[in-house]
């Protein structure tokens, strides 16, 4: 397999969730995907919760433990949740070419609502850091 679209949502949160998911599936476009699975599903805060939480052991399992970054993470759904507000798509394929800034922008798009950078702040990596320039919601 060459691509996390190639599963199914259900099929993609699950290999997620078990540890299945073969690392270089987990793309940025992937965790996207991921945030936009568990908003539908289960709720912002209930997909930050279990985002985090499943990141967390992804990360730990494959031995990048360093590489998690819980302002990156909970920036990266509660923007996707800003975009599915203002989404008409039912599928995350057209949702991502509807907001193609999520994907090809993202740093620039985060700079916009951070001061700091997020994305090497060791204060950033461990907590998350509410955004000082312009709020998600």
């Amino acid at each position: 397999m060459k691509n996390h679209l190639q599963l199914s949502d259900a099929a993609f949160e699950r290999s997620f969730k078990d540890g299945s998911l073969h690392p270089s599936l987990f793309s940025h476009e992937a965790h996207l995907r991921l945030a936009w699975i568990h908003i539908k599903k289960y709720g912002k805060e209930q997909a930050i919760e279990n985002i985090c939480d499943q990141l967390k052991c992804f990360v730990e399992n494959i031995g990048a433990k360093d590489k998690y970054n819980t302002t990156v993470t909970i920036a990266a759904i509660r923007a996707v949740y800003h975009f599915s507000l203002k989404s008409e798509s039912s599928n995350f394929v057209d949702f991502i070419q509807e907001f193609p800034r999520l994907k090809d922008n993202f740093k620039t798009l985060l700079g916009q609502h951070y001061s700091v950078d997020i994305f090497s702040s060791q204060r950033a990596k461990k907590s998350y850091l509410e955004p000082d320039l312009l709020p998600f919601d």
